[in-house]
């Protein structure tokens, strides 16, 4: 393994810090690989609110056989997505994550169309355009349609390599997905499935979903699977330093591997506690989780 970071038993480590000051505690070449979701630079305050349906004559909403419930918001969370300088407040710390990524090593950074072609010119002065490998679109279908322009659905995950030819990719480990002309290759091919591309279709979080958390920006657990299955082995302490709902740490202890996540919003936290309630082995630095887990929420 490349570093001590999780010493012992420890499978992970939750940082309630400003992410920048973490990293700078990190040694060289400590971590195997980095998964990072930054705020978007939307100029917004993004908001969920979670609401349950209470029975009531005087509801709002009508269910089965006619019933009434009303509408009860039992939370919101909430966080400003807005910078004056968004490079500037990436630089530092995409600085500070290309120093403790082992060498064979890879950052997937995942932003959206507003700001990707800036950050992308910023990773290549970074990391050097040569270790550019991909950038993967995440395709999805929900929310509004405007009729002035072409509808954004989807994310762009930017892949950088620490050193290419000597990173790490396990094509083998990757789930497969079916082909869609099946009969065009072959019953061997077919059942076994092709790699997927740099075009990845997948769904949001659904609202009925068990993994929803109500987290305003929450991954969907699969997008994960497929970045750690590709570039991580098993026992591999993978980074997350924008951790929000704790997507990565759940993603990477179901596949064997080791976590580290920071995140300086309390409500990140507080969900955090609740998903990894009752999983030994975590270390909480700065928070502590007891009055936020299941139950007591």
């Amino acid at each position: 393994m490349t570093s001590n970071l999780l010493a012992g038993n420890t499978i992970g480590k939750i940082y309630f810090a400003d992410n920048l000051q973490v990293l700078k505690t990190f040694p060289d070449e400590s971590v195997d690989l980095i998964y990072i979701d930054p705020p978007f630079n939307t100029g917004k305050v993004q908001e969920r609110i979670s609401i349950k349906a209470v029975r009531s004559e005087e509801g709002d909403r009508t269910g089965f056989q006619g019933r009434r419930y009303q509408s009860v918001v039992i939370g919101r969370k909430r966080f400003a997505d807005m910078f004056d300088d968004y490079l500037a407040f990436l630089e530092p710390r995409l600085v500070e994550a290309y120093r403790i990524l082992a060498p064979h090593g890879s950052l997937y950074f995942h932003v959206d169309y507003r700001e990707v072609h800036y950050c992308k010119v910023l990773l290549d002065c970074i990391f050097g355009r040569q270790c550019f490998l991909n950038e993967i679109i995440w395709a999805y279908d929900y929310g509004g349609r405007p009729k002035d322009r072409w509808p954004a659905k989807h994310d762009n995950i930017l892949l950088y390599a620490k050193n290419p030819g000597q990173h790490l990719f396990n094509a083998d480990a990757i789930e497969r997905i079916p082909y869609m002309a099946p009969g065009l290759v072959g019953p061997e091919k077919a059942s076994r499935g092709k790699l997927p591309t740099d075009v990845w279709w997948h769904t949001i979080v659904p609202t009925n979903s068990a993994e929803k958390t109500g987290y305003p920006t929450q991954k969907p657990l699969g997008i994960l699977r497929r970045i750690i299955q590709a570039s991580s082995r098993p026992g591999a302490v993978v980074l997350d330093f924008f951790a929000g709902s704790g997507t990565t740490g759940m993603a990477a202890l179901e596949l064997g591997r080791r976590f580290i996540l920071v995140d300086n919003n309390p409500e990140a936290l507080a969900v955090m506690a609740c998903r990894f309630d009752g999983i030994g082995g975590i270390e909480w630095c700065g928070f502590d989780p007891t009055p936020y887990r299941r139950g007591r929420f």
